[in-house]
């Protein structure tokens, strides 16, 4: 294991816990240069304490952003890629559940602009030095949930009808359409992109839910595993030579699966890619403003 990720400069987000945390730690553990997307400095500051206690010469470094805000994650991205003009590897991880609908900074519905739109941007905007560093990888941390969801294109944002789990598995459903999508896009680019369900594991994805979600979530807990377990298959897309070249693929913690038929719409991955695009504004001069 030690070793075979030297050299390698590979980004996290959600880095401060859970699956993202045990992510950070094992390429470090594997010697790569790992770039810790954080929301909090001190939780940051506190991890990478805690991966440099059990791994010395672990290269870390720590960069702030909350990443359902669009103009946070530009300029976390140009921070990044003024540091570093390779990146091997991106992981998408950041994310959580919102049981009462809320709009982040930039008016966006929660659920979408935090799990969603923040692996479309950040991919996006780190997508060229992605391809100049090729081979790289591009690993989307995604759920079962999708399985529940849909994607209602007349109501993106679910003003007519919000229920948390519901919105929480759209944007899930929308991690493997944009997977796919990035995937057939980057093909012949030397970048490969998959996505992955994890595991049910215990993090805090849900302490922003209701308090019949958290209940539920404790309830279950027994039947979890830990988030160094999770961040298993995670490790696996972003490390296992086996896997140099696969791309398109999703995957059930370590193993090849088949994800629910709607994620496979092309139809629908292209119409979310555009709408995407025009949620973020990207491809103009900037991000999305709130003035």
């Amino acid at each position: 294991m030690m070793g075979e990720m030297s050299g390698r400069v590979c980004v996290v987000t959600g880095a401060s816990s859970g699956i993202g945390f045990e992510t950070a730690r094992g390429l470090a553990t594997r010697d790569a240069r790992v770039l810790m997307v954080c929301r909090s400095r001190e939780r940051g500051e506190s991890a990478m304490a805690r991966i440099r206690a059990e791994h010395a010469g672990a290269d870390l470094e720590l960069f702030l952003a909350e990443l359902s805000h669009q103009e946070e994650i530009w300029r976390v991205a140009a921070e990044i890629k003024g540091r570093h003009p390779r990146i091997h590897v991106l992981v998408n991880n950041a994310g959580a559940l919102f049981g009462r609908r809320e709009l982040s900074a930039d008016g966006i519905e929660m659920n979408l602009a935090l799990n969603h739109l923040s692996y479309y941007t950040l991919t996006m905007l780190l997508e060229e030095t992605l391809v100049a560093s090729s081979p790289a990888r591009v690993v989307n941390v995604a759920s079962q949930a999708h399985r529940r969801g849909r994607v209602d294109f007349d109501d993106l944002q679910l003003e007519r009808r919000y229920r948390g789990f519901r919105a929480y598995s759209d944007s899930k459903l929308m991690n493997l359409l944009f997977t796919f999508e990035l995937a057939r896009r980057l093909e012949k680019r030397g970048v490969t992109a998959n996505c992955l369900h994890p595991g049910v594991v215990w993090t805090g994805v849900a302490r922003r839910g209701t308090f019949v979600e958290r209940f539920f979530w404790k309830l279950y807990r027994p039947f979890m595993i830990d988030a160094e377990k999770g961040a298993a298959g995670v490790l696996r897309l972003a490390c296992d030579p086996e896997l140099a070249g696969v791309t398109g693929g999703y995957y059930n913690e370590l193993t090849a699966a088949n994800p629910e038929a709607r994620a496979l719409d092309r139809d629908a991955a292209a119409r979310l890619w555009s709408a995407s695009a025009e949620l973020t504004k990207l491809g103009r001069q900037g991000p999305v403003t709130t003035g």
